[in-house]
């Protein structure tokens, strides 16, 4: 190997174009995920974005209906956001030996609008590694170890993460995972306060609203009555706002809807202003006092990354954004006009199940047929996604939990006119296409012609 002539340089790395970048991503990344989204369509390049704009190479326009599965409730590239990154550029970014200048900073902000009593946070890189600490902040505050979470969930896929995700797909290949851990359906009071009866456990970690799980809102009372459920069993209450944060779903978090006060919370996605990977785990000062409190315990959770100088600057510009131009109220606003016109849509078609969801996150789910459920099960959802794509220039996809699910979570800056065009490019790709074959035998001719 010849290192001189076989690295790339990022100059040459922008010049490539699609069949080269796929080339490269199946010969030295992951070929299986490379093949699968080549087969819907979602193998292309895609080279500029802006709000809800993206570009590929070709200079064709997208409207981004995913959103980054909400970690761009911003927009991309919010030059807002983008500008505050570059007001830090000469800061130390990474210092430990320091107490980053704008670490407490963030830290007020978001324990300003985080729900309930939580006023204490640490910063990480992702929404798997504020689960990790979470889940460990509560073993350290209780001295218990074992933990309840619902089926359905999705929490992230690192080893503590993903032993309280509920989908046995992910679970099964990297057993045995984390002891202790005990699996109640979502929506069900009865089987969890069995649960908290039968096991002395840590915590209860639960998603205000299941993302991956497709888009599943609880019964009402639910959620309330879990948090009544964990304070008599001495259980704490950990509440991911990772997808439904930052006014999603029409409140600054889910938890506001029912009223909650977490003893922790889990953020990630759009803290970081969908410029920046961040993610924090915060609680309540007595809960962080008993885990992480005094100098004796202080040191036992750190990251090198944590806190870095332009991760901060970005979520101290996103949530001075979100909070001045009331994005969560938006959310609100424009979630009720895209699902009253999808559950429009779905009274009239034969394909759709459900519509479900609250604010700008909104799941519609599938008819499975009879013949071929199995395949309808994993790829209808998929297919659909990717006529959108193909056909109207719509990104979005399926849920991880329930494939059969196609997600809508656009940025919160969404227009009336962006939601009235998704909606059409919708009843047009169900009205055209019926039933499962009918949808799969309408990728491919669209496959073929694009190949062509």
């Amino acid at each position: 190997m010849n290192v001189q002539t076989d690295i790339v340089t990022l100059e040459q790395a922008l010049d490539l174009g699609r069949d080269e970048s796929v080339s490269l991503y199946k010969r030295h990344v992951n070929p299986g995920l490379c093949t699968l989204l080549g087969i819907i369509g979602f193998d292309r390049r895609f080279v500029e974005a802006e709000g809800m704009v993206v570009r590929d190479e070709h200079g064709r326009e997208y409207l981004d209906f995913l959103g980054g599965y909400g970690a761009l409730n911003f927009g991309h590239n919010d030059p807002e956001i983008i500008e505050a990154v570059r007001r830090v550029e000469e800061m130390p970014n990474i210092l430990q030996a320091a107490i980053g200048c704008l670490v407490g900073p963030l830290g007020a902000s978001l324990a300003a609008i985080l729900p309930g009593d939580v006023s204490r946070s640490f910063f990480c890189n992702s929404g798997a590694e504020a689960v990790e600490g979470a889940l460990k902040l509560a073993r350290a505050a209780t001295g218990r170890t074992d933990f309840v979470y619902a089926e359905g969930s999705f929490h992230g896929k690192s080893f503590g993460a993903l032993s309280v995700t509920g989908r046995r797909k992910y679970q099964a290949p990297f057993e045995p995972l984390v002891p202790g851990c005990h699996m109640v359906p979502y929506g069900d009071i009865h089987a969890l306060e069995h649960a908290l009866t039968v096991h002395e456990c840590a915590a209860f970690i639960i998603e205000p609203i299941q993302g991956e799980g497709g888009i599943v809102v609880p019964p009402d009372g639910y959620l309330p009555a879990a948090q009544i459920a964990c304070r008599a069993a001495g259980t704490l209450l950990i509440v991911d706002e990772i997808q439904t944060g930052f006014g999603r779903t029409g409140t600054v978090f889910a938890s506001e809807y029912d009223g909650l006060a977490p003893d922790i919370v889990a953020t990630a996605k759009s803290l970081g202003g969908g410029v920046m990977p961040l993610g924090a785990f915060s609680a309540t000062e007595h809960v962080w006092d008993k885990g992480f409190g005094g100098t004796e315990r202080c040191t036992l959770h750190t990251s090198t990354f944590g806190g870095n100088a332009r991760a901060m600057a970005a979520a101290l510009k996103a949530i001075e954004i979100l909070v001045r131009d009331d994005l969560s109220s938006a959310a609100c606003k424009r979630g009720e006009r895209l699902k009253a016109g999808l559950e429009h849509i779905a009274s009239e078609s034969d394909l759709i199940r459900e519509v479900r969801g609250r604010g700008l996150m909104i799941g519609v789910e599938f008819y499975e047929p009879r013949v071929a459920k199995k395949l309808s099960a994993e790829y209808l959802a998929a297919s659909i996604a990717g006529l959108l794509l193909e056909d109207h220039g719509i990104i979005t996809a399926y849920t991880l939990n329930n494939p059969n699910v196609i997600r809508l979570e656009p940025p919160l800056i969404v227009t009336d006119a962006q939601i009235d065009h998704l909606l059409d490019s919708f009843e047009q790709v169900v009205r055209k296409h019926h039933g499962f074959f009918g949808v799969m035998a309408g990728l491919g001719r669209t496959m073929v012609s694009r190949h062509r």
